[in-house]
Parts: structure tokens; C-alpha cells; sequence
């Protein structure tokens, strides 16, 4: 079976177990677009009885009656048809309920591994398209098309001339209708493209604003994203005309096809093969049967975005949701690396080789080399978010899958190169949002990392609001407070990638002070480091080059043989 047909079977699979959960609610539309659909016969028949009837007969009775009945089933209509709107909106947000925290937790597992990458947002962007076209009055037009028979079948009985003209003329629409999936497909793709591309652009101009204005990039990124607007107006233009062309001709052909049928019964009243209430009713009825085909196709356009953001969100969903591992104990005895290996995600080429580390409660961990040598991506798959290609990493002797990656989470304390903040206060982004945090073990890490004093200088404290990206506090102060957050709740395995990079000489002690305070009460630290003050309460010392361990032992007799060769390099130069 080919991906792409496997990719239509989950498809399907997908959307049959997601109306499964909507059951009840499908199956209410159904039944409601039957009675409305059966109660769009009182208006043709009303005229109908009015002009065969009550002109005939000049009987006021009959007209109030008949009004009366008219108006009240009218009203029923209506109220039918805000209960069916009503429904489809609750089962769009059904679908939303039912699919949103997977797309969610999804995107948080790929953005582990990917942190770049626009295809998470995308997925959620994707769900409310499809919930916008779910809750939209576009389809009922679709529970409404199987009941267009039923409007012929009253036209063949009034005439079988009548009937033939609806019939040739729905057909003729939905033709129209295959023709305009056709056409609009490849540039619906395309549109989804464009968009992401300027969105993309975008959203790194904005976060690197001050960056760009400070290099004097402004007006070349302006350009660029000029370029792709651009591109994207080209699109979004051209699927508009292809719309618009297609739904004009659609109302053209439809309001032709009134016409012809308001003048086909005339000729035959005139040949007195039909009364001028079935000329009347039949004209009524014509409407009514191409109504649900008209509006399919001027809503095609959101209703083909609708099908390919599904089949985008069924390609970004696992096929099947991985089973919950078996909870176990906090680590407190080992970390083991065995033959690491890592590749640049979605490559086959590995930045990290045969990497081999065996370390014991009380121990740090430096690891240093050259930029580029692996180092960054040897802490991300310490803590689980870089996929090894091969070997294993074990905390306790279990390897990092077989951890649920929350407990995991808890059990480590991660400080990476690039510091980000939370939009919240100074203690939520130290606990980690803990719904019901710990006053005593947040202080505690505040004080272990020697940030404690520098929060309470500034205004508000622990509750000051430090918004996305660390507003208002500078590097150094970003760096420590996500020092306290790594060292929060004591985790077994602390690791610090680049810990000091903004830290002055006090912030250096109290990162000596933090590493020493973890290796005192049993746990373990790898810090990555380039500055030699981050390797001051260290006792064992890894060197990578070229993704490759170069040196692996005791801090004073790596230092000792790296300073030797230092020593050594200038005389074989001479």
C-alpha cells in the first residue's frame, strides 16, 4: 500500500471516528434538514392552492386559511433551521474538543525536537478552519443536496417537461461544480503555502526587531517580505477570480434556468398543459432545487481549504496515540550514556558519535570543545529533547522513553543557551507554572541559584510580571532566574548549557555555589561551557571535537593534558 494511499485511509478513519463522537449531532441534522427540506414545499404549494384555488373560487376563507397554515409551518421552518445552525456549531466545537489538546500535546513533542519548525502552529491554525467550515451554514447546503430529487420528482408531476429542465439544469451545476474542486485545489495549496511563508517572515521580523534595526536590515527585510506579501496577494487573487468566476456563472446559469422555467410553464399554460399555479410552484420549486448546488459552490472555496487543512492535520496526528509508559521512582542513583550518536533532525548526518559518560550521584560533569563540536546538542539529549540514532541514555537504568515526559521533566532541571521566559510572574516562571507551588522549595532555589536578593530589588518582587522573553530584566538577571527554575524541586540531573554567558563575577560565584549545592545533596550536573569560570566546581571534564569525546577523566588531569598541548602547538608550528 502506498503513503499516499495509507495517508487516505487514516484520513478516513480519522474523520469516521470524529464523526462517531458527533453521532447524535449528525444524525439531528440529518433529520432536521429533512423536515426543512420538506417543509420548503409550503411556499409553491401555497401559491399553487392561491392561484387554482382561491382566485378560481374568490373565497376569502380559503385564503385565510391557507395563509394561516402557511404562515405557521413558515415559522416552524425557521425556527428548524437556527436549531440545525445552532447544532453544527456545537459539533464544530466538538471536533475542536475532541482533536485540539492531541494537536496541542503533539506540537509540544515536535517543537521538542524541532523548535523552529511553523508545522504545530499550522496544525492548530488547520483545526479552526475546519471548525470555522464545520459551524458554517456551507454545509447544510451539503445535508440539503441528496433532498434535490425530491423537488424534480414534484416538478415531473406537475409536468414531465418541467422535471426534465430541473434535472438537466442540476446536473448541469454539479458538473460546474466537479470543475470548480478541480481548478481551486492546487491553488488553495499554494495560498496555504504563501501565507505561511510571509507569516513565517513576519513573525522572525518581529522578534528580532531591535536586532534588524541595530544591523540596518530594515528596509532589506522590508523587501523581502514585500516579495513574498507579494506572492501571496498573486495567489490569494487569483483563487479569489477562479471563485468568483466560477460562482457568478453558477448564479447566471441558475437565475436562466428561473427564466426558462418560468417560461416553459407559461407555454404550456398556453398549450393548457398546466395551470398558471404549477407555471408559479414549478418556478418556486426550480429555485429551491438548485439552491444547496448554488451555495456548494460558492462556498467551495472554504470547503476544499476545509479538506486540505484536514488532511494536513491527519498527516501531523500520530496514527496512534503512544500508550502512557509504567510511572516510575524519581532517578537518585546513575546516569549512564552508551554509544550516543545524534543526527540533525530530518538528516542522516550525526553531530554527535559513540558518546560514552557514566556518571554517579555528587559528580559534574564539563563539557567543552570548539563551537559547533556537538556540546549544545549532547545537553538536549540529556533531557530528552534530542533523538538519539543510536545508543541509549538511562537515568537509573532506564532508558529516557521509558519516562513520562512530565516525570522526566521533574527529575531534570535544564538551563539552555537561548534563556527564555515565560509570560508571568518571576515565581511562576521559577516553578514552572506549578499550579500549586512550594513557597519554601521556590526560595530555596532562588537563594541556590543567587537570585533571591537581586528579585527583591526589583518592583513587585516574586510577583513582579515579567512578560514573554524576559521584558525588562537584563541578560545576567534572565540567566539566573532560569538558573532558579532548572535547580526548582531539586532534580536528580541538572543540566546548564552555557550557564555563565552573561553572568558577571558575583553571578559566577553563585553558579559555583549552584553546581556544589547539587552535587551536595546527591545529584548530578553537565555543564556546557566555554569560559573556564563555569568548570571551577566541576570534577570531571569532557571534551568533544567534531561531535567525536577528544578527552574524557578527572577535571585537573583533562586541564593538565589540554594545557600541555597547548604548550606544544606553537613549537611544532615554529
Amino acid at each position: 500500500m502506498t503513503d499516499e494511499r495509507v495517508l487516505r485511509v487514516a484520513r478516513r478513519r480519522e474523520f469516521w471516528a470524529a464523526a462517531r463522537a458527533g453521532r447524535a449531532c449528525l444524525i439531528t441534522v440529518m433529520l432536521v434538514s429533512g423536515l426543512i427540506n420538506l417543509l420548503m414545499l409550503t411556499a409553491p404549494i401555497f401559491m399553487l392552492q392561491v392561484y387554482d384555488r382561491v382566485l378560481p373560487s374568490r373565497s376569502i376563507a380559503t385564503l385565510v386559511g391557507l395563509a394561516g397554515i402557511t404562515l405557521m409551518l413558515l415559522v416552524i421552518q425557521g425556527i428548524l433551521e437556527i436549531f440545525r445552525a445552532r447544532i453544527l456549531s456545537r459539533f464544530g466545537r466538538l471536533i475542536d474538543e475532541r482533536l485540539g489538546h492531541r494537536i496541542f500535546r503533539t506540537l509540544l513533542a515536535r517543537g521538542s525536537e524541532m523548535p523552529r519548525s511553523d508545522e504545530g502552529p499550522q496544525a492548530l491554525r488547520d483545526l479552526d478552519t475546519v471548525r470555522g467550515f464545520v459551524s458554517s451554514m456551507a454545509v447544510s447546503a451539503f445535508f440539503d443536496l441528496p433532498w434535490v430529487p425530491l423537488y424534480v420528482a414534484v416538478c415531473f408531476l406537475f409536468h414531465p417537461w418541467l422535471g426534465a429542465a430541473i434535472a438537466g439544469g442540476a446536473l448541469f451545476l454539479c458538473v460546474l461544480t466537479i470543475l470548480t474542486d478541480w481548478a481551486s485545489a492546487a491553488t488553495t495549496r499554494e495560498a496555504v503555502r504563501a501565507a505561511g511563508d510571509r507569516r513565517s517572515l513576519t513573525d522572525m521580523a518581529h522578534r528580532t526587531a531591535p536586532l534588524l534595526s541595530a544591523l540596518g536590515m530594515r528596509s532589506r527585510i522590508a523587501a523581502l517580505w514585500q516579495v513574498r506579501a507579494r506572492r501571496n496577494l498573486d495567489v490569494a487573487t487569483y483563487g479569489n477570480d477562479l471563485a468568483i468566476g466560477f460562482g457568478t456563472t453558477a448564479r447566471l446559469l441558475r437565475t436562466m434556468l428561473q427564466s426558462g422555467i418560468l417560461g416553459l410553464g407559461a407555454f404550456l399554460v398556453v398549450r393548457e398543459e398546466a395551470t398558471a399555479g404549477v407555471m408559479l410552484a414549478a418556478t418556486i420549486l426550480s429555485a429551491r432545487a438548485l439552491a444547496p448546488v448554488d451555495l456548494a459552490i460558492a462556498n467551495w472555496k472554504s470547503f476544499t481549504a476545509a479538506r486540505q487543512a484536514w488532511g494536513r492535520l491527519v498527516a501531523f496526528l500520530p496514527l496512534r496515540e503512544p500508550a502512557a509508559p509504567t510511572p516510575l521512582p524519581a532517578p537518585r542513583e546513575s546516569l549512564r550514556v552508551t554509544a550516543l550518536s545524534v543526527a540533525i533532525p530530518g538528516t542522516d548526518t550525526l553531530v554527535l558519535h559513540d558518546v560514552n559518560v557514566a556518571l554517579a550521584p555528587g559528580s559534574a560533569l564539563g563539557v567543552i570543545g570548539a563551537s559547533g563540536s556537538g556540546k549544545s546538542t549532547f545537553a538536549r539529549a540529556l533531557v530528552g529533547l534530542a533523538r538519539a540514532s543510536r545508543g541509549v541514555i538511562r537515568l537509573d537504568g532506564a532508558a529516557l522513553d521509558q519516562w513520562e515526559p512530565d516525570a522526566l521533566g521533574r527529575a531534570v532541571g535544564y538551563l539552555p543557551q537561548d534563556t527564555e521566559m515565560f509570560d508571568g510572574t518571576i515565581s511562576e516562571n521559577i516553578t514552572r507554572f506549578d499550579p500549586a507551588p512550594d513557597p519554601k522549595a521556590l526560595l530555596a532555589a532562588a537563594k541556590a541559584a543567587g537570585v533571591h536578593e537581586v528579585v527583591l530589588r526589583l518592583p513587585g518582587g516574586y510577583d513582579a510580571r515579567i512578560g514573554a522573553g524576559g521584558l525588562g530584566l537584563s541578560g545576567g538577571q534572565r540567566q539566573r532566574i532560569a538558573l532558579a527554575r532548572a535547580l526548582y524541586g531539586d532534580p536528580f540531573l541538572v543540566v546548564l548549557d552555557e550557564p555563565n554567558s552573561n553572568l558577571d563575577v558575583d553571578g559566577d560565584r553563585a553558579l559555583s555555589a549552584a553546581v556544589q549545592g547539587v552535587r551536595a545533596r546527591g545529584g548530578i550536573v553537565v555543564v556546557i561551557a566555554h569560559r573556564p569560570s563555569a568548570l571551577a566546581a566541576v570534577d570531571r571534564i569532557l571534551v568533544l571535537g567534531d561531535g567525536r569525546v577528544q578527552l574524557h577523566g578527572p577535571r585537573d588531569e583533562v586541564l593538565a593534558k589540554l594545557g600541555a598541548l597547548t604548550r606544544q602547538t606553537p613549537t611544532r608550528v615554529a
